[in-house]
C-alpha cells in the first residue's frame, strides 16, 4: 500500500465540520486565556486532549514507494473526522496551509482548521479540500520540451510517473523530490558541491542535486510563475558548471517535464 493511514476517518461535509471546529475552536480560546502564549504546541493540544472527547493527537500516515517511505504526524484528529493543526508562529504562512492541504488530502478528509496560539489573539484559518489523492493519479504528461537523451531523463521522468501513479499529485513537492533523492543513493551522495563562476573565476561552491553528473533536477507546483522560473534556472546554468536542469512542473493534473541546457 503507497499510503498507510494508522486510522480509519470520516468524510464529513463543510456544515459538520464548521459545527466540529466551533466546538472545538471554544475549547481552544479557553486554553489560550488560561495559558497565554508562550507555551510549545504541544502543551496546547495535550490539554485540548485533556478537555475534549474523540481527540487524537501526533496521528501518524506513512508514504511509501519502493524503498523510500515518510511518515507525517497530524497534530489532532477529532471524532476522526475534523483536521485540526496548531502552530506558534508571528502569522499563519502558506506553508502551513500548503502542509495542512498535504494532510487533508493523505488522510482523505475535506475540512481542517489551524490554529496559531503565539500571537496576543488566538489566529484561525480554515482549510478546504475538495480534491481526492485517487482522483489526481494518472495526470496528463507534457514532454514536449524534454529531452529524453540528456543523462537522468529516463529515471526522471519514469520515476517521478510511477510516484504519482502511487500517491497522486498535490502533495508536498519536497516529498515527490525526497523520494527520488532517496531512489539515486541518498542525500550525501545527490546533493553535491558545484562550483559557482562569476567575472573573475571560481567564487566557490554551492551543492545541488545530481541526477546525472553536472545534470541536476528540480520539481516545482507553479502556476504563472513558471517563465519567471526558467528565467532564474538560465541564469544559474550559465553561471555554474552544470550543463542541464530537468524540470518537472506539477501543477492542476498535469506534469509538464522540461529539459534547460
Amino acid at each position: 500500500m503507497p499510503i498507510i493511514r494508522s486510522i480509519d476517518t470520516n468524510r464529513i461535509s463543510q456544515e459538520e465540520f464548521g459545527r466540529l471546529a466551533y466546538e472545538v475552536k471554544g475549547h481552544v480560546i479557553d486554553i489560550h486565556n488560561k495559558f497565554g502564549r508562550f507555551f510549545d504546541e504541544k502543551i496546547y493540544k495535550k490539554e485540548l486532549a485533556d478537555r475534549l472527547r474523540g481527540v487524537e493527537l501526533e496521528v501518524p500516515v506513512t508514504v511509501v514507494f519502493d524503498t523510500f517511505s515518510k511518515t507525517y504526524y497530524l497534530d489532532a484528529l477529532v471524532h476522526q473526522s475534523g483536521l485540526f493543526e496548531f502552530k506558534v508562529a508571528e502569522a499563519i504562512h502558506p506553508r502551513h496551509r500548503s502542509q495542512t492541504l498535504g494532510y487533508l488530502l493523505l488522510f482523505d478528509l475535506a475540512h481542517a482548521m489551524i490554529f496559531n496560539l503565539r500571537p496576543e489573539m488566538l489566529g484561525s484559518e480554515f482549510v478546504n479540500c475538495h480534491q481526492r489523492l485517487a482522483d489526481l493519479r494518472n495526470p496528463a504528461l507534457d514532454t514536449a520540451r524534454f529531452d529524453f537523451r540528456i543523462p537522468g531523463a529516463a529515471f526522471f521522468h519514469d520515476t517521478l510517473k510511477a510516484m504519482v501513479n502511487d500517491w497522486g499529485a498535490g502533495l508536498d513537492i519536497g516529498l515527490y523530490e525526497e523520494g527520488l533523492t532517496h531512489l539515486l543513493g541518498g542525500e550525501e551522495k545527490v546533493n553535491v558541491p558545484v562550483p559557482v563562476i562569476g567575472s573573475k573565476g571560481h567564487l566557490g561552491d554551492q551543492k545541488f542535486r545530481l541526477i546525472a553528473p553536472d545534470v541536476t533536477f528540480k520539481l516545482t507546483a507553479l502556476g504563472e510563475d513558471e517563465n519567471n522560473f526558467e528565467s532564474h534556472a538560465r541564469r544559474l546554468l550559465e553561471n555554474t558548471t552544470l550543463k542541464a536542469i530537468h524540470w518537472a512542473n506539477m501543477r492542476n493534473g498535469k506534469i509538464t517535464f522540461t529539459t534547460l541546457q
